[in-house]
């Protein structure tokens, strides 16, 4: 039975961390009404289940635990899963379990939820989880949708919700071009603070702004300006080690003056001897309470757009970039787009366009498309140049005679195109200004979720068309549209694949589950690893990596073991399971579609 609830007023960022800023409470109110009248699930319903308990711990053992927890830091910091579960939407998503669900809603939820508002609490709550032996699963706000959200990787486990209560941007340096964050600021925040100080500084976005600074950093998230690599742009970090001891890396490790902090601890990443930074990101052996970054000084900007006729100029359109790239012509990270994205990112639903479960034909996406602002074409390049608008002019020059090179592609301006294209808004998010666009894909299906396949490939067309094909095929065989945006470096391609389905929709999950899985497989049998998967593909996707008799993880699990003998900080993360999980069921792998149940198997 559909359920639908009145929109309501959005929180914005003055009333909640994660609200939303006042310029986009219009959009974000009209994103989440385009949201509700899309779903038929119902906002919430009775659990089948009582409290997900942490594996081992009985229910007696358990509320000792948050008791003595409770004790330490307050009654309203420790709250129990025990109520229903509510996906909610972008800017009101749950902590309690991922809102996409792949598999059952009440399978892959936490026990409990603690709210440590500093960083000696969070090592408070790391020790008091060794004592107990319960494993605990940190976020920063639970916004990495697509990806498994705020649920943890072994059910019942606590949820660490750094967000809601360490939320200060502890410092902007304008001179240096940098700033200091703690886990809750979102790119909304950072970036209108720094407007709010009327600072010549960018930062960098992703494409949606509720996610977390620090937070899609540690996953080694991406943007669209020069600074696009977030954690190569990261600069010092502090982290708890699971035994609850305090960590500073890069210059950060060397005490102040009088007790402050390092001066060049957001100056220079690496310090004196191994630079110990990259084993905390997408890992599961610290838990990082403040971080640096680096801010780009603003410039001049201009961005634009080329279309390219046919499916099969993907080769040479691949082929053009990259020399481009490599001689940092191109100004940032450009995105090339089927135009199949030019119709989700409308807002509108598959409905409009076409009838029928199955997948849209090429002919329909072509008669759509043909009706849209850039016409019938195959393939959209979004690009952004830097600098004064001379140099622009020049860079530009050289571009379109490259591009020239494809018969019938054709260029465009955001002035060539309505206010309402999309080009506005990758216009916004390639000079720094976080935005909410790239939710209107959602609404494809009813009770839109979705999954990312992201592997990488070399910038070589033969190459992205082999990956391009397998990709291709599969979504054929499970019915699913294919909706492909490719990063292209200048040596690699991030091909990031958006699978789109009904959460309502059991088959449609299962289906999904499946082409993951033959996809992760394919890929990689052509030596085409994924850079970030979804929580419950991560065993497969870490066992692609497996050159010398799987070397790579046998050294990640050596660090674990000795840094977290209890097993308590995230176990199972990217693949890493500690000894007291390790080998025992808790695994899923490529035969693992039958996600009806997440916990040891036989």
């Amino acid at each position: 039975m559909a359920t639908q609830t009145a929109p309501g007023k959005i929180p914005s960022l003055d009333e909640k961390h994660s609200g939303a800023p006042v310029r986009l409470s219009q959009e974000a109110q009209d994103a989440k009404a385009r949201s509700l009248s899309n779903r038929t699930l119902p906002v919430s319903r009775p659990r089948n289940k009582p409290v997900r308990l942490p594996p081992g711990v009985s229910l007696e053992n358990f509320e000792t635990a948050l008791k003595e927890l409770r004790g330490e830091i307050g009654d309203d910091n420790v709250e129990v899963n025990d109520k229903p579960l509510v996906d909610g939407w972008y800017i009101e998503h749950p902590n309690t379990h991922d809102a996409f669900h792949i598999a059952d809603q009440e399978e892959l939820v936490s026990s409990a939820t603690v709210y440590p508002g500093s960083t000696e609490e969070v090592q408070t709550t790391v020790r008091w989880a060794n004592k107990f032996g319960i494993p605990i699963y940190p976020i920063s706000i639970g916004r990495n949708l697509g990806y498994g959200g705020a649920a943890p990787r072994v059910p019942g486990a606590v949820v660490v919700d750094l967000g809601k209560r360490m939320h200060q941007i502890l410092n902007i340096d304008a001179e240096n071009a940098s700033c200091v964050v703690e886990p809750g600021v979102t790119y909304f925040k950072l970036y209108e603070e720094i407007q709010n100080r009327k600072l010549p500084l960018w930062i960098d976005t992703p494409d949606l702004g509720g996610g977390s600074v620090l937070g899609n950093a540690i996953d080694r998230g991406v943007g669209y300006t020069p600074y696009g690599d977030h954690f190569a742009n990261h600069c010092g970090m502090e982290l708890v080690l699971p035994n609850g001891e305090l960590l500073r890396t890069g210059m950060g490790a060397m005490p102040g003056p009088d007790g402050t902090d390092n001066p060049t601890w957001q100056s220079f990443q690496h310090a004196f001897g191994p630079s110990i930074d990259g084993i905390f990101s997408q890992s599961n052996f610290g838990i990082v309470t403040k971080m640096g970054f680096h801010l780009m000084p603003e410039t001049g900007h201009q961005s634009y757009c080329f279309t390219f006729p046919h499916d099969e100029d993907f080769e040479q359109i691949v082929d053009l970039i990259r020399p481009l790239a490599q001689k940092r012509i191109l100004g940032n990270i450009p995105q090339l787009r089927h135009v199949i994205q030019e119709l989700s990112v409308t807002g509108r639903r598959k409905a409009d366009f076409h009838n029928g479960s199955g997948p849209m034909t090429r002919e329909e996406v072509r008669a759509a498309a043909s009706k849209l602002p850039l016409g019938d074409c195959s393939w959209v390049f979004y690009g952004t140049q830097y600098g004064t608008p001379e140099s622009i002019a020049a860079q530009l020059d050289v571009i379109k005679a490259e591009f020239a090179k494809i018969p019938g592609s054709r260029f465009f301006l955001p002035s060539d195109l309505p206010a309402d294209h999309y080009i506005h808004d990758r216009a916004l998010v390639c000079s720094g200004v976080p935005v909410l666009r790239e939710l209107d894909w959602l609404n494809w299906v009813p009770n839109g979720a979705h999954l990312f396949f992201s592997p990488i490939a070399p910038t070589r067309g033969k190459d992205a068309r082999t990956i391009h094909e397998i990709i291709v095929a599969a979504h054929e065989r499970h019915g699913f549209d294919l909706f492909p945006t490719l990063c292209v470096a200048g040596r690699e391609i991030h091909y990031i694949t958006n699978i789109i389905y009904d959460r309502a929709d059991a088959d449609a999950k299962n289906r999904a589950i499946r082409l993951m899985r033959e996809m992760i497989n394919e890929c990689a049998a052509k030596g085409f690893g994924e850079y970030r998967t979804h929580l419950l593909f991560a065993d497969q996707v870490a066992g692609t990596y497996n050159w010398n008799n799987s070397a790579f993880m046998r050294f990640n699990e050596t660090i674990k073991d000795v840094l977290d003998p209890n097993g308590i900080l995230a176990p199972g993360r990217n693949g890493i399971w500690p000894k007291r999980f390790r080998g025992k069921g808790w695994e899923l792998n490529v035969n693992d579609v039958d996600l009806t149940s997440i916990g040891p198997r036989s």
